[in-house]
């Protein structure tokens, strides 16, 4: 593309952020769609974010994503806050408003996406989520604003998990998230369940990790979501198939996380089939670290 005096800027703030794949996303989509649009990460230093923020509204970028560590800290940088994410306590798309920034979780939505184009419902299902950190947070959330029946909310610390549950349980205005300290895993129901991971246990390059190792408790589960995606396969998810059951990354919940992002910067509705080349994009990008 040409940049010149017209061109918009968005971007990623975060430490680190050199392994993003979210230009590849961005840059993409705008070339699809004709936009004059380029996105950039950006490097923000601890200590820096309201500097980082302030100084991005001053220079009219059109508007940012927010990565760890930041997607927290960043609420008290900005002039709104949408009401959801508010509700999770964390914010990882900007949205230029006058005077600042406006503050989004396009995570949550991105994971629903992610899910319902592999035909993984939520509604009604009973599901495992290991982890209670942000990301997992944000799944308990989704989990229970789709109508998930029950939520075990499985932490190696259990007061973690027990105020995550408390505060979905309370926005939700039903009991659906349930806490378990993770090495309590013995005593689920026998059955089968959805299972989502949500902790950085297998990211690489600690790929041979996963949260549980224990074979046993992969029997219980008929689909693993792990919301990592490099490595292409995690260990979790090797240890899903190994018991016969159905396993997915997450890179899809990376796209559609993007693709809501642009929509918003943009005022633009991503298709399926133009979401799908960008995913075929990413894809081919794993395939060539691979080989």
């Amino acid at each position: 593309m040409e940049i010149n005096g017209k061109t918009r800027v968005c971007g990623l703030i975060g430490n680190p952020v050199e392994h993003t794949l979210s230009p590849m996303i961005h840059n993409t989509l705008a070339e699809m769609f004709g936009h004059n649009l380029v996105y950039v990460p950006f490097p923000v230093e601890t200590g820096r974010v309201a500097e980082a923020v302030a100084g991005a509204s001053a220079l009219g970028i059109l508007g940012l994503n927010v990565t760890v560590p930041y997607k927290s800290e960043v609420i008290s940088c900005l002039r709104e806050v949408d009401s959801l994410a508010a509700s999770i306590g964390a914010v990882n798309t900007l949205v230029s408003v006058r005077g600042g920034y406006k503050g989004y979780n396009t995570d949550m939505e991105g994971l629903y996406r992610a899910m319902t184009t592999e035909g993984i419902p939520l509604e009604g299902e009973e599901i495992l989520l290991l982890g209670a950190g942000g990301a997992s947070r944000a799944v308990a959330y989704l989990c229970a604003i789709k109508g998930a029946k029950r939520v075990y909310l499985l932490n190696r610390t259990l007061d973690k998990a027990q105020k995550v549950a408390q505060e979905v349980n309370r926005h939700a205005g039903r009991d659906v998230i349930f806490p378990m300290a993770l090495a309590d895993y013995d005593s689920l129901p026998d059955q089968k369940f959805l299972a989502i991971q949500g902790t950085s246990v297998g990211l690489f390059p600690h790929a041979d990790q996963a949260v549980i190792e224990d074979e046993g408790f992969y029997g219980r589960i008929h689909t693993g979501f792990d919301l990592i995606y490099t490595p292409w396969e995690t260990r979790f998810m090797k240890l899903v198939k190994k018991s016969g059951g159905r396993a997915y990354n997450g890179l899809k919940m990376l796209l559609y996380q993007g693709v809501i992002a642009y929509e918003l910067w943009n005022d633009v509705e991503v298709s399926e089939k133009e979401a799908q080349i960008v995913y075929e994009k990413l894809k081919a990008h794993f395939a060539g670290e691979t080989d």
